[in-house]
């Protein structure tokens, strides 16, 4: 065999080692109910939900806590997910800054009793700059940053 052969092998070894140590770390899109059977089911992994923060009929968020006065970095919301089930978020971590602007969120994290637990949330937002286009912010709560940092 060339050695340009074994090369290649070794590459393409390498390849699908690197796509597979990924794959396992990938989170999934699910809704509150799918989390909360997860969490009975004793799954821990990391996941996506996603949805729109609760409002009533004036546009004004209803259901959120953050008092920074108190504690800066407990931030709790509802959110109301695709099959428009509402459920309490909680965010070790400042509310983001544009919160009360965002069309929809996105909050990775897991359930943990009668709340979902979130690490990082993702807002889509209105784009300044385009119509009709939607921008994402990504906010990350403080305990994560921390252990990324040690990383």
């Amino acid at each position: 065999m060339k050695l340009s052969h074994i090369l290649g092998i070794v590459v393409i070894a390498l390849a699908i080692g690197i796509i597979v140590a990924t794959a396992g770390d990938a989170s999934s899109y699910v809704t509150f109910k799918q989390a909360s059977e997860l969490a009975k089911d004793g799954d821990d992994k990391l996941i996506h939900v996603v949805g729109k923060v609760q409002k009533n009929a004036q546009g004004q968020i209803t259901d959120m806590l953050y008092n920074p006065a108190i504690d800066p970095n407990h931030f709790e919301f509802t959110l109301v997910d695709n099959d428009k089930r509402p459920e309490k978020v909680v965010f070790n971590s400042p509310k983001p800054q544009d919160f009360g602007s965002a069309e929809q969120i996105v909050v990775i994290g897991a359930m943990q009793g009668d709340h979902f637990q979130c690490s990082k949330i993702l807002l889509k937002c209105p784009s300044k700059y385009q119509n009709g286009k939607l921008e994402t912010t990504e906010h990350e709560s403080s305990a994560t940053a921390a252990k990324t940092a040690q990383l």
